[in-house]
């Protein structure tokens, strides 16, 4: 085996050698027998000056450098270093372009060994991993990573890293290293070649695989332990629920090291054990700090046990599904004196096919993205559980190979052998006889509809983040069409030429039967392959030019909602619903085409290989996409409905990225009718159900009856008096009265003062992008905050629990967000001392949903303010206001913007609906000095 690794990291002054940019710091860590043996470093002089953004990243600069050395005087050291070894990077490309670049200028040849890449390697041996950077892996493997882009700490952190890489190899079966050194020819760097020396060089009689690993036809799976509950902790009928305090402090106090009663959670345990016993439906307002979860946790668990019928739990996200089952499950288990058995559900499609993944590894001419996949899927094969997709983190080429091996109704019966490990079957079956099934709001509701039926058959259910179920009521009741989405799925069927699905599916034809008689021909079905494309991007094109001829003010403005309204609007329209028409004929016909291919196909099916089988239901899938994409351009566009329609689009993008939406305005009478009045008990809980005390509101929109649904509000236990001050800065223009560009100047110098005051750790609530980009450009350029670090939604990339993460991991730093960042995120203790709400919260006049929503109750003679868009808006502001305080020794400082709190007849309604805490109005300069006395 090559037994030496030179493990380089570089800091260069940008990142194009070919356009004169220089190496700043050079180092190299050396591995031998898989220890490291050497590492050398140096500054570098670049013989040129370092840019600002170089030196605020690397905290190199000019000074630093002059005295050092030129590259030419350390090459011949570098040279020597490289020698007959492997050259590690973690972005190897990048490293490797830079050092043969100056290492020919300084007269060597350059290096022409073999290559490995860290990146590479970690997206396949850790499939799991939230981010492959240097420093989220670092954090994950618990490596000591003190000063991120400086090349010596860099290169340390790289060599540590990769010798967990290459230990983690060694463990895996030899059966999956093979399958993975097949793969590895398609990658960028020689893995192959490692993996081969690391098969001739293990010796499989030392190897520990066999003990959480089984070889199960061609793939080795990771053993799953069944779970057999324990005899002394089955279910006796003398159990009871403890109704008394003292049972419950007794019980509960097992889960913890030290448990402070909360009333609350006690409160709320019995309000639920009451709600089921009773059979009614049950509305629960649980303040922070209530411990929530397991407050309906328990009393499900002696309800599910006593009356041996299962209880479903459903959330809003499947984040919050996956904390319930790895924190609140085991927690469970510790405090009961019986076992529960709890199964996490999602949709079939979350769920790999064992089958059509190995069947997939017989197929060549793979890209590199589905090459890569398939070499995340064999290692992780090795280590789940649950077949899950969202375990995965996949790249967006991963996300499209995934659709071709997910779990799907077969046809062609699946191959007995792989049945028996079918990961959604074990999901569907345990829930069977499971006490507590966990899902989300979105499987739930799909559960309505008898033939997608997935969950066990259930009357009692708790609903968790009651507050978004009706918003995903109107999503699932409602339909997207979305270009991107589109395009994919009618590329998977190509030109017979383009040998995808179509050519596929006419070899098997072929294959099986000599005469196709009068069968549409294959000339035919390409020409109308061809125009379906051609009327596809027609149609999404008219979408577009419908959406722009609505929004003739777009000026700074980078997306729009445009309501679509049949009884309106001119040519654009009437082209677009022709164009519609036209779409959805050819649907039809292509659809009518396949599926008189499958007819026969089927009635041959016993003659099919597995590897046509595989094939076959790849095209049923499509051929059922094909028929729900026709209904929803029908449904959209050809059928009248009462459904709010509208279109999004992005006047920034250079490709179509134009959706459009159908929903119903109100959800209410499909809920009533199709949930609340066929259940028997469920329980709707959290942080924000009531306005102004009272759940009306709350009822009418989730089509409950007022007189037979119980209600509670149990306040959260946090002494908010003495946590937080509210302030309002009266120096500050009306957000009504002002232009965008006046108003965000204004709110910029605030925000810079408040900042320097509570030195970072500040979270600002934005209502709409547009002014979220605005300040937060505005805030770059004054320079005032260059020492903190700037967070913000849709401009630093990542997805939000990354971007809170990354807030958390900064002395000073302060985090811009909008929508998604009202709620959900988690940021106690010193990390948030200050939350600030740019605007209240109310949702755009014009935006369809409202729009649509204020009509309908201005026709029923209501008040579309009062009824609507007020109490949303209060409802969102409590949500923002649940950010700041997270544990009983927070303390935090909270900044209303908006004047209209204090000056609109409506302010108070929103202070109302907060719990009582100081407040304080006046300028900016007297604020400050409040914030600088309090923190």
């Amino acid at each position: 085996m090559l037994n030496k690794f030179v493990v380089v990291d570089l800091e260069t002054t940008g990142n194009n050698p070919k356009k004169g940019d220089k190496i700043i710091q050079f180092a190299a860590v050396v591995i031998e027998d898989g220890k490291i043996t050497e590492s050398f470093s140096s500054l570098i002089n670049p013989k040129r000056s370092i840019p600002a953004f170089i030196e605020e990243l690397t905290h190199i600069d000019d000074e630093m450098v002059k005295d050092s050395p030129l590259f030419a005087e350390i090459a011949p050291k570098v040279n020597s270093l490289l020698e007959g070894a492997y050259f590690v990077a973690h972005n190897v490309l990048f490293d490797l372009s830079f050092l043969q670049e100056e290492l020919i200028q300084a007269g060597f040849e350059g290096f022409y060994g073999s290559v490995l890449d860290t990146v590479e390697m970690a997206r396949i041996i850790f499939p799991t991993a939230d981010g492959y950077k240097l420093s989220d892996l670092a954090v994950r493997e618990d490596l000591q990573h003190d000063r991120p882009h400086q090349a010596d700490s860099d290169a340390q952190v790289t060599a540590e890293l990769f010798l967990i890489l290459v230990n983690r190899l060694l463990q895996l079966p030899v059966l999956t290293l093979n399958q993975l050194s097949q793969l590895s020819g398609g990658l960028k760097s020689d893995l192959q070649q490692l993996i081969d020396e690391i098969i001739l060089e293990i010796d499989p009689s030392s190897q520990k695989w066999h003990e959480y690993v089984e070889i199960w036809n061609t793939l080795a799976l990771k053993k799953i332990q069944s779970h057999s509950s324990s005899t002394s902790r089955q279910f006796k009928d003398d159990f009871q629920f403890p109704l008394s305090e003292e049972e419950k402090m007794k019980m509960v106090s097992k889960g913890f090291i030290s448990y402070e009663k909360r009333i609350g959670q006690f409160q709320m345990m019995d309000g639920v054990y009451q709600a089921f016993l009773s059979g009614m439906h049950t509305l629960i307002e649980a303040g922070t700090g209530v411990g929530k979860s397991l407050g309906y946790l328990l009393p499900v668990a002696y309800f599910a046990k006593e009356s041996r019928l299962p209880v479903v739990v459903s959330t809003h996200t499947i984040q919050l599904q996956e904390q319930i089952i790895q924190n609140e499950m085991p927690l469970l288990t510790k405090i009961l004196p019986f076992e529960v058995k709890s199964v996490l559900l999602k949709g079939r499609n979350h769920y790999i096919s064992l089958e059509k993944f190995a069947l997939s590894l017989l197929e060549e001419n793979d890209n590199y993205d589905t090459t890569l996949t398939k070499m995340q899927i064999l290692v992780w094969l090795t280590e789940t559980n649950t077949g899950d997709r969202d375990e995965l983190n996949l790249s967006s080429g991963g996300n499209i190979f995934w659709n071709k091996i997910k779990n799907e109704q077969t046809i062609f019966a699946m191959n007995k052998l792989w049945q028996e490990k079918d990961f959604y079957l074990r999901a569907k079956n345990e829930a069977q006889d499971a006490d507590i099934i966990i899902t989300n709001h979105s499987l739930l509701l799909s559960n309505l509809s008898a033939e997608k039926t997935f969950l066990p058959e259930f009357d009692y259910a708790i609903i968790d983040e009651a507050h978004h179920f009706e918003k995903v009521a109107s999503q699932y009741f409602g339909r997207t069409l979305d270009y991107l989405t589109t395009r994919l799925l009618l590329s998977q069927f190509g030109q017979y030429e383009q040998r995808l699905l179509f050519h596929e599916l006419e070899s098997i034809l072929d294959a099986l039967i000599a005469n196709k008689g009068n069968l549409t021909p294959t000339i035919k079905i390409n020409q109308l392959a061809a125009d379906l494309s051609y009327e596809m991007d027609e149609f999404f094109k008219l979408t577009a030019l419908y959406a722009k001829s609505s929004t003739p003010e777009r000026r700074g403005l980078n997306r729009a909602k445009v309501r679509f309204l049949r009884e309106k609007g001119g040519k654009e329209k009437t082209a677009l619903i022709h164009s519609a028409e036209r779409f959805a004929f050819l649907l039809k016909d292509l659809q009518s085409a396949i599926s008189e291919r499958l007819a026969i196909i089927k009635n041959h099916k016993e003659n099919l290989t597995s590897k046509q089988r595989g094939k076959m239901e790849e095209i049923i899938s499509f051929s059922n996409e094909l028929e729900e994409l026709r209904n929803t351009v029908q449904e959209c566009f050809v059928k009248e409905s009462n459904d709010v329609k509208w279109i999004e689009i992005d006047f920034r993008s250079q490709q179509n990225v134009t959706t459009f939406y159908a929903q119903p305005a109100f959800v209410a009478a499909s809920l009533k009718e199709r949930f609340f009045s066929v259940k028997k008990g469920v329980v709707l809980t959290s942080a924000t159900l009531t306005i102004n005390n009272s759940f009306d509101y709350m009822i009418n929109e989730m089509g409950l009856a007022k007189e037979t649904t119980l209600t509670m509000n149990i306040p959260s236990p946090f002494d908010y008096k003495n946590q937080v001050k509210l302030l309002i800065p009266e120096d500050l223009p009306e957000v009504n009265a002002t232009g965008l560009e006046d108003y965000v100047i204004a709110i910029t110098e605030h925000i810079i003062t408040v900042a320097e005051a509570t030195k970072g750790r500040m979270l600002i609530l934005f209502t709409a992008h547009d002014m979220l980009k605005k300040t937060y450009e505005l805030i770059k350029e004054s320079g005032f905050l260059n020492d903190y670090a700037m967070i913000a939604q849709g401009i630093t990339s990542g997805s939000r629990s990354r971007l809170t993460r990354n807030f958390k991991r900064y002395e000073k730093a302060i985090l811009l967000g909008t929508s998604s960042f009202w709620e959900g995120i988690d940021i106690p203790g010193e990390d948030l001392s200050c939350l600030v709400i740019v605007r209240l919260p109310f949702s755009p006049p014009d935006e369809p949903l409202t729009e649509a929503k204020c009509q309908i109750i201005k026709q029923q003679g209501g008040n579309a303010f009062t009824e609507y868009s007020l109490p949303e808006a209060i409802l969102r502001f409590k949500q923002g206001f649940g950010r700041l305080i997270r544990s009983d020794k927070d303390r935090g400082i909270m900044v209303v913007f908006d004047k209209r709190i204090i000056t609109a007849k409506y302010g108070k309604d929103f202070l109302k609906s907060i719990p009582p805490v100081p407040m304080k109005k006046g300028n900016i300069d007297e604020l400050v000095e409040i914030i600088y006395k309090w923190l």
